[in-house]
């Protein structure tokens, strides 16, 4: 049977829901922006103008959770490749932003630069494990459309299967669909395959800003996902209790969950919410402190609840360098949320706080996932997995070994075997060299970047994306 997790009672989560309809139509959110405020009025929110806050009767919250689709998939370039959500499936997906570069060569942090972007992208391509594209650093590129269209240009020449990122206003947002529509084809085909999401940060707390609110709303019509992602810190941006900051999150979600079902009933949603905590000895975000864990795996409960997907982040770390303490911060971080098992699990590559790309560590997240992937599969007991008949064929003192069941057991899965690290004697590490894991893992990433060949455009493709990256430089 699998193993079975459970940070919330279903009392707890029927009170988080409860204070949440309850927060949103008394206390309410502030929203900025003028077109999301007159989509909510119409569908039956309270709008004060001046103040710009919006209250949600306890039926609209209602009516949305039930218009938003619960099963769907996530597509991509890749021929048959496909991500469905809410069918039991469990994804990786690198973290994102970062600014900095942790340069193993020099042994020191550095700025981020595009070809540490393209590193991480094309990693990330070929390691099956993940399954959904973040910017794991900022590639420089500027925000001038022509930029922009080169920016989504290159994420798609570059990582083929679901991508998920967002633009930062309406104009940015019409460049991207002609790129979408260029590369995927026509609207009904994009709706049908879903190879973009889009993700929504509100402010804590209670604030849906202005801009990327807007730039979400231009792509209405196109079915385009959207994954709703608030990060209060308790302690700073949220309140002074874990339980008081995941409400908080999820008062958050489903505020934004009114405005996309109100705009467009049955839109794709995913509840993303990455609540954390503030570190109270500098008052910054640094990610390893392992109540993460709690909160990555009781939001992946409140999106189960409401029978939504569920993107968790977790697994952050506050050292700056892949270290022991990246290692044990990382590991106790992620195996929470992955036993609560979301659709997607965020949080891999990087380090001291998000700001931090590694990719050694990006690799070394992935041996982490396969381990908490064991573990929540948990301990079979079918009818095969009793081998009464092999205890009695060996009898006392007898061995296991040779038996068929053994070699059939290990074939199948029973255990999970390793090929990173060292799993052989002291004598035979010592012959080998003493091999060191990090250096291991360097040449696994120098294979991985000289054999993996993402999947290239069609030329018609590529002369096409030629015209409108002119055309949006034209304008810039």
């Amino acid at each position: 049977m699998k193993t079975v997790l459970q940070i919330l009672s279903e009392s707890e989560q029927n009170q988080v829901h409860e204070q949440t309809l309850k927060i949103l139509a008394k206390t309410g959110v502030r929203v900025d922006t003028s077109r999301g405020r007159r989509i909510l009025r119409e569908a039956g929110a309270i709008v004060d103008e001046h103040t710009q806050r919006v209250r949600f009767p306890r039926n609209l919250v209602e009516e949305s959770l039930k218009s938003a689709p619960k099963e769907f998939s996530l597509g991509g370039r890749r021929p048959g490749w496909s991500l469905a959500v809410n069918i039991g499936k469990c994804t990786l997906q690198a973290d994102g932003g970062a600014i900095y570069t942790f340069d193993s060569e020099i042994g020191e942090r550095r700025l981020a630069t595009l070809e540490d972007w393209l590193v991480a992208t094309v990693l990330t391509d070929a390691i099956d494990d993940f399954g959904v594209y973040w910017s794991v650093v900022e590639p420089g590129l500027g925000d001038a459309m022509g930029d922009v269209v080169s920016y989504w240009r290159k994420v798609f020449r570059n990582f083929s299967k679901h991508v998920q990122d967002s633009t930062s206003n309406e104009q940015q947002s019409r460049w991207m669909l002609e790129v979408l529509q260029t590369i995927f084809g026509d609207k009904d085909t994009i709706r049908r395959l879903l190879p973009l999401s889009f993700l929504l940060c509100p402010y804590s707390p209670l604030v849906i800003e202005e801009a990327l609110p807007n730039a979400y709303l231009e792509t209405i019509g196109w079915g385009i996902p959207v994954a709703v992602m608030p990060m209060p810190l308790m302690g700073a941006t949220g309140p002074g209790s874990l339980i008081s900051t995941l409400l908080l999150c999820n008062c958050e979600i489903l505020a934004v969950l009114c405005l996309v079902q109100a705009a467009a009933p049955g839109t794709p949603f995913i509840y993303a919410g990455a609540p954390g905590v503030v570190n109270p000895r500098s008052g910054q975000f640094g990610g390893g402190e392992v109540e993460h864990a709690l909160l990555g795996a009781a939001v992946t409960e409140m999106g189960r609840y409401y029978h939504l997907p569920v993107e968790a982040s977790a697994g952050g770390s506050d050292h700056h360098v892949p270290s022991i303490q990246a290692g044990y911060e990382r590991a106790l971080n992620w195996i929470l949320p992955a036993l609560a098992w979301p659709d997607i699990l965020v949080g891999s590559g990087l380090l001291g706080g998000s700001m931090i790309l590694s990719p050694e560590q990006l690799i070394i997240d992935v041996e982490i996932f396969q381990r908490c992937k064991r573990l929540r599969r948990g301990i079979e007991s079918g009818e095969e997995k009793w081998l009464a008949s092999a205890i009695a064929q060996v009898g006392p003192a007898g061995n296991f070994l040779s038996l068929r069941s053994t070699r059939d057991g290990l074939r199948a899965g029973e255990l999970y075997l390793s090929e990173l690290g060292v799993h052989k004697s002291y004598d035979a590490w010592q012959t080998a060299g003493k091999p060191d894991l990090l250096e291991e893992v360097r040449l696994k990433i120098a294979e991985i970047l000289a054999t993996h060949h993402p999947l290239p455009f069609d030329e018609a493709i590529e002369r096409e994306l030629d015209r409108i990256e002119s055309r949006a430089h034209a304008v810039s």
